[in-house]
């Protein structure tokens, strides 16, 4: 007999015949089917939320958000009022400076600086955010806003 696809199987033996269920008492696997007696588990659908346990015990760790708690970290806010207090006249302020200074927790989150008020020193920001009218104060003073 010549080797061709239709001829390949596998040796006797070598693969288990499925068990039927429910096909008489002769079968040994007759009346309940393996299932025990009555329950929902007995009967046609119902299953064991086993698979699901490891799924809902992560979830029960995830606290709970009330309303709407956004997922990205708000800036760390500074007045006009401090930013003029903290820096001299002519200073690069960034992040990291006003960290040093003890000014913000964290560079990380960014800076935004905010106020209306007036700003009576030359003051430049590097890679911090302001408000229209903190921008247009440092500008008034003579200082520049860089992003």
């Amino acid at each position: 007999m010549t080797l061709a696809p239709h001829t390949i199987h596998a040796a006797a033996g070598a693969r288990k015949g499925t068990r039927r269920l429910g096909r008489g008492h002769g079968s040994g696997r007759g009346k309940s089917a393996g299932r025990g007696t009555k329950g929902q588990r007995a009967r046609t659908g119902g299953k064991s939320r086993t698979s699901l346990l490891p799924f809902k015990r992560i979830l029960a760790r995830v606290p709970k958000l009330r309303g709407f708690n956004s997922r990205v970290p708000k800036k760390e806010v500074v007045t006009l009022q401090t930013l003029v207090r903290v820096a001299e006249e002519g200073v690069v302020v960034t992040p990291a400076f006003l960290k040093e200074r003890g000014v913000i927790h964290t560079v990380e989150k960014g800076v935004k600086i905010v106020g209306n008020g007036a700003c009576a020193k030359k003051i430049q920001l590097q890679g911090i955010f302001a408000s229209k009218n903190a921008i247009a104060a440092i500008e008034k003073a003579g200082g520049k806003v860089l992003f």
